[in-house]
């Protein structure tokens, strides 16, 4: 086995200035944060012609899309995200010309497979009719459920990808909705018969990080299955950095800024501006700016509520894992945890203030399709799995346990890992709270009306939400900062 490492690394931004270097003019806007939802903010205004600053704590764009050398010099491992179904799904990220500013998705040849104890694995392919063959009985099932649900994604893609409002399609939406609002544990049950389509649903739902018995879990693990027969669930090349950096390399063409190691502790500390878009939780918006509001509104962040956290593992690798499964070896990600009862059962442990024995790991292998990642023949991989928020366990064992379970001969590849518990994760991102990767729970209340029901706009003039506490929630998709910008837009016409 291999040493370990703990911690985070990072380099310098080739995009942005440091704050010694920065005018004291008036902006239109300043953004508060890096992140994707800041950096789309940026982008909408400055694609109105408005002048925007952004403003970032750390040493490097990028929030959740941020790549490092985390464990050997030559691996790259991506700090949090690192599979992007929602990015390709994102009808703002698809109206940026990307490419040209570096941006280059790559496509595994499976997008998720779904290990089980027999050694085979069930697998979600990007057709419709081979990931049906691997379902057995539930094959047609599965087919008759998700072909309409995948023809109809363009109608309802707007219903779903924005805050309450009437559906252009409404009966497109209402089809969906009869379909996916329900918890996991119901959905399954109504739809499929066999273990194989009921595990396969129990990992996609669990990236609610919900209880499988609560709505919506069934909603969100929809919406990632669909987009995967849509658009695929890739990687983008070079690591998720590649994500922030086209992203601002594209605002800099619209002479939008950024500054980074600046860290804003008030308001007070930002130029002069018309706007202020932050991309952070509630949490923070009362740090910075809890002044302003009113006692009612402060009172309404105060209650709301972050989900658990997550333990995550960066491992540098002498070679590929040696998953039993086939399937396993060729997929971008792989979901470990057995059963759809075990699955559930290690969901409800995260939410009940316990860490699973079992735990269910979401793991990303990008160098199946990405070699740029790490050194000839070597590899890197990406893994975590739902603890109680602000935990301080090192899962590692554990998670390495499950892999092992399904790849014996995992560990004796491991040259270097890097651990990151829950209660570490706010030091390269104060947004995540806690360990919470969703900017706050995503149940049935949150997912609608989030943070309260002003969704993007606060009682104080000029003031804006504009991250994953917003919706649509939590994702690499931009369209929290892009609806947020749009509101500041309107308000300022």
């Amino acid at each position: 086995m291999g040493s370990e490492s703990r911690g985070l690394s990072s380099g310098s931004s080739s995009f942005a200035r440091q704050k010694s270097s920065f005018s004291q003019q008036r902006y239109d806007a300043i953004v508060i944060g890096s992140g994707p939802n800041g950096l789309a903010a940026a982008i909408t205004m400055a694609q109105a012609g408005r002048s925007v600053l952004v403003v970032e704590a750390q040493n490097t764009i990028g929030g959740g899309t941020r790549s490092a050398e985390l464990t050997i010099p030559g691996f790259v491992h991506d700090v949090c995200s690192a599979v992007h179904p929602m990015a390709v799904a994102s009808p703002f990220f698809r109206g940026l010309p990307l490419a040209a500013h570096g941006l280059e998705w790559i496509e595994p040849a499976t997008p998720l497979a779904h290990p089980l104890d027999d050694g085979t694995a069930v697998v979600l392919e990007h057709s419709v009719a081979q990931t049906a063959r691997g379902l057995g009985e539930d094959g047609q099932r599965y087919t008759k459920l998700v072909t309409p649900l995948i023809a109809a994604w363009p109608k309802v893609e707007s219903f779903a990808m924005g805050p309450i409002a009437l559906p252009r399609h409404p009966f497109a939406a209402a089809r969906f909705g009869w379909a996916a609002m329900r918890s996991a544990s119901g959905f399954a049950h109504k739809y499929f018969r066999g273990a194989r389509a009921r595990a396969l649903f129990a990992g996609l739902a669990a990236h609610a990080i919900l209880p499988l018995e609560r709505m919506p879990s069934a909603a969100i693990g929809l919406v990632i299955g669909i987009a995967a027969h849509r658009g695929g669930w890739p990687f983008a090349r070079g690591g998720s950095q590649s994500i922030a950096n086209a992203l601002a390399s594209y605002l800099f063409s619209l002479n939008g800024e950024i500054v980074t190691d600046f860290s804003v502790d008030s308001l007070e500390d930002l130029p002069p501006a018309g706007a202020v878009l932050c991309d952070v939780t509630p949490r923070q918006l009362l740090a910075i700016a809890g002044d302003a509001l009113p006692p009612g509104f402060r009172a309404a962040l105060t209650q709301y509520r972050y989900g658990p956290g997550a333990c995550k593992v960066d491992w540098a690798l002498d070679g590929p894992i040696p998953w039993r499964a086939e399937a396993c070896r060729r997929a971008g990600t792989v979901h470990v945890g057995g059963t759809f009862e075990e699955i559930a059962a290690a969901e409800l442990a995260a939410w009940t203030q316990r860490a699973s024995e079992k735990p269910f790991v979401l793991l990303a292998q990008p160098t199946v399709c990405d070699p740029t990642r790490a050194p000839a023949g070597k590899h890197v991989a990406w893994g975590y799995c739902h603890v109680p928020n602000d935990s301080r366990a090192d899962m590692s064992d554990r998670i390495e346990e499950q892999i092992e379970r399904f790849a014996p001969g995992f560990r004796k590849l491991i040259l270097k890992r890097n651990v990151i518990t829950a209660s570490e994760m706010h030091l390269h991102n104060a947004n995540l709270v806690g360990g919470d990767i969703g900017g706050g729970a995503v149940d049935l209340k949150q997912l609608f009306l989030r943070p309260t029901r002003r969704f993007y706009r606060t009682p104080a003039k000029g003031i804006y939400f504009c991250s994953s506490s917003t919706p649509p929630g939590p994702g690499v998709h931009g369209m929290c900062g892009h609806l947020a910008a749009c509101a500041a837009l309107q308000d300022t016409a």
